[in-house]
């Protein structure tokens, strides 16, 4: 089963993982989000982590994007995602009906049920509950945007029902895509996930493709469906640029990556790119290499981010140039604003 045919988003996300200071971090990324709005993008993303500052580097995105509401005008603002089993419901439900009038109505609200398991232990949480506290919580939220009575007989204020069409799931399963589809919210694609013991081979888009079907067989009949698959993707002006950021920033991972259950055949960079499902090189590179996944393909929103590849700010801010001018436009992006700022491209060796 396909996704209707219509012009896809593109979308740049972050876990706000620069080399740098913690506050060099904010700065750098907001940078980021400011100049992918001036080429074109539809939405920027930023990911929320409890802790360690490795993995990600926002304990409190609402906070953020909060800060980049007087800094932008027409990008959409998401989150990917807010762990919401570790949140207070109500609270995320007022947080986000205040912010989304700050945005002006461009806030988009992505939800996951959360990682590391160390993680939720501060919060007083077991990671077996979070799938149960998960369902809770989301129901929570729906129930409060809506201005519907809450324990006490209060209600929320300001209300926000708008925003339970704007609701995004995040899943690694074809469990978690059904329930999105069949709450009509937005499915979520990882940029990558572990593969299978027995099949460790697979290729991202074979663990994906069954969960779009399933999502799409789910959504409810009148539904439009939304579904974001966020990439790695790294865009130099050379191939050797790019080879070159891509030989420190994924050595960097490793063995957090092969401590989370993913398999690396071999010690090259070209071994790592593969393994960690990364696109790299020229735009003529990446073109070629997103093209062949069909589960990317299928999606209503084209969603890039450097990570883990991690180049210095300068090198993230071209690629974005890049992407806007050349790469999307391949995939079957249509920009509704042009780019405010252009360069020649011009591939080199």
């Amino acid at each position: 089963m396909s996704t209707p045919a219509s012009p896809k988003k593109l979308g740049f996300f972050s876990r706000v993982l620069d080399q740098v200071d913690v506050a060099s971090r904010y700065r750098l990324v907001s940078e980021q989000i400011i100049h992918a709005e001036a080429q074109g993008f539809d939405s920027a993303w930023v990911a929320q982590h409890h802790f360690n500052g490795e993995e990600g580097g926002l304990p409190s995105p609402l906070v953020f994007l909060a800060g980049l509401a007087s800094r932008t005008s027409r990008i959409r603002l998401g989150t990917g995602v807010i762990t919401l089993p570790m949140e207070n419901a109500v609270r995320v439900a007022e947080d986000t009906a205040v912010l989304d009038i700050l945005l002006d109505g461009r806030l988009e609200v992505g939800f996951g049920t959360g990682g590391t398991p160390q993680a939720f232990l501060p919060f007083g949480l077991g990671s077996a509950d979070r799938g149960l506290v998960y369902g809770q919580h989301l129901a929570l939220v729906r129930d409060a945007w809506a201005g519907q009575e809450l324990a006490g007989g209060n209600r929320l204020y300001p209300t926000a029902p708008h925003l339970r069409d704007r609701v995004w799931q995040a899943t690694f399963s074809v469990g978690g895509g059904e329930r999105a589809g069949r709450a009509g919210d937005g499915l979520m694609l990882s940029r990558t996930q572990p593969r299978p013991p027995e099949a460790p081979d697979t290729e991202l888009w074979d663990l994906q493709n069954p969960i779009i079907d399933t999502y799409l067989a789910a959504l409810p009949d009148g539904r439009i469906p939304r579904i974001l698959g966020s990439r790695s993707l790294f865009v130099a002006d050379s191939r050797k640029e790019a080879l070159h950021f891509a030989e420190i920033g994924l050595r960097r991972i490793v063995e957090r990556f092969t401590a989370s259950g993913f398999t690396i055949r071999g010690e090259t960079t070209a071994d790592l790119i593969k393994a960690f499902d990364v696109h790299v090189g020229t735009p003529e590179d990446v073109i070629a290499s997103l093209q062949i996944d069909t589960a990317l393909a299928r999606v209503t929103d084209l969603v890039f981010q450097v990570h883990s590849v991690d180049p210095p700010h300068e090198h993230i801010l071209r690629s974005l140039e890049l992407i806007a001018a050349h790469v999307a436009p391949a995939l079957g992006w249509t920009p509704q604003t042009p780019a405010l700022s252009e360069r020649r491209f011009a591939t080199k060796a």
